[in-house]
């Protein structure tokens, strides 16, 4: 009877855990921790502590009533909505257009948003104040100067949602680049094509169910730049809400300090809902 010869088993040795690892992590969430708290739970405890008048939560109290808060929030509301919209209407499309037809231009077009980064803000400014005001005295005699005036209209300026559309391009790009990379467009496109759907089908159906999480984080961030923005609007001369707040803070350094805070607050809570609203369903 022929022997029988036993087959070895390789073992294989368990990685050895990094020594440290776990107090590193510890140590980096505690120092950023303290670096954004701290100068948060200041400007909290300035908000509802004075030497004369001890604790008092007036400064909360006198947000509603403020002259301009409600209308400068509101327009705040209606600039963001409006460049997400018109931000991802462009986008997406010119995307997917480069990532099924000409990968060879996708440099071009990262070149191409990357550009609101280099320009600064008050060059970027004084081109469209210097555009419109040319453009206001050849257009004087065309059917084009009412456009033109409307664009401006302080109730709704147009001319904000286009200049902040600019400013959105880098972050906005960055996140639909991320999620259309972790998916296979090509695949997925010529599948719905050949079971007959029709391009905004498969825009509306396919693609944008699958970048959910990437639509979420480009429409945050492109909120987060129009909540925050105050350069532009401010130069050209519209109220908006950091706009307002700079301005209220001459004369209320406690209800500005408080509308920082709450805005910040809004921001994060906005985060979280589209972040919830961009987890895909099991």
């Amino acid at each position: 009877m022929a022997a029988v010869t036993p087959t070895a088993v390789p073992v294989t040795a368990a990685p050895l855990p990094v020594a440290g690892g776990g107090w590193g992590r510890r140590v980096v969430l505690l120092v950023a921790a303290v670096y954004f708290l701290v100068p948060m739970v200041i400007a909290a405890t300035f908000t509802v502590y004075n030497e004369a008048q001890g604790f008092s939560l007036g400064a909360y109290g006198r947000i509603l009533s403020a002259p301009g808060f409600v209308s400068s929030f509101l327009l705040s509301l209606a600039l963001a909505a409006a460049t997400i919209v018109i931000v991802l209407v462009l986008l997406l499309p010119a995307m997917l257009a480069v990532r099924l037809g000409a990968p060879g231009l996708r440099p071009v077009l990262e070149t191409i948003t990357t550009l609101p980064l280099i320009v600064p803000p008050i060059t970027y400014v004084v081109g469209i104040s210097t555009s419109l005001r040319e453009g206001a005295d050849a257009l004087a005699a065309t059917p084009f100067w009412q456009t033109l005036i409307s664009l401006q209209d302080e109730n709704f300026p147009f001319v904000l949602v286009l200049a902040y559309v600019v400013l959105a391009l880098p972050f906005a790009y960055r996140s639909l680049d991320a999620g259309l990379r972790a998916i296979d467009v090509v695949t997925l496109v010529e599948a719905a094509r050949n079971l007959g759907a029709s391009w905004p089908q498969v825009m509306l159906r396919v693609i944008m169910p699958n970048l959910r999480s990437s639509l979420a984080g480009a429409a945050f961030l492109t909120l987060a730049l129009v909540l925050g923005e105050y350069t532009v609007a401010a130069l050209l001369g519209y109220q908006t809400f950091p706009v307002w707040i700079v301005t209220i803070s001459g004369s209320d350094g406690q209800l500005s300090v408080a509308l920082s805070i709450l805005s910040l607050l809004l921001a994060w809570l906005l985060l979280l809902t589209l972040s919830r609203a961009g987890r895909k369903k099991s």
